[in-house]
């Protein structure tokens, strides 16, 4: 039993870790709570809804969207996978 217990608090941790590490990349560009125009040209995410910003990223993951700062942004998200983008999505709309 301690083992299950265990296994879940490591794998628990480790998806806090993740998904902490997701926003943490977007932090320079965006602020701490995505507050900033990113290197002043964006607009502002802090509070996009959940739908706005999964478009957005998937837009900019496939080319689809984006400004000025496509080419920074398409590089950004071509990590991310789709539970990523949902993930950082739900962070970014609690803004």
């Amino acid at each position: 039993m301690k083992k299950i217990i265990l296994g879940t608090l490591i794998v628990s941790a480790s998806m806090l870790t993740l998904n902490a590490a997701n926003y943490a990349s977007c932090v320079g560009c965006h602020g701490a709570n995505g507050e900033k125009k990113a290197l002043g040209k964006s607009a502002v995410i802090k509070g996009w809804s959940v739908e706005k910003t999964v478009a957005a990223l998937k837009g900019y993951k496939d080319g689809s969207y984006g400004g000025p700062m496509k080419g920074v942004m398409k590089g950004q998200v071509a990590r991310l996978s789709d539970a990523d983008i949902q993930d950082l999505a739900e962070q970014i709309s609690k803004f």
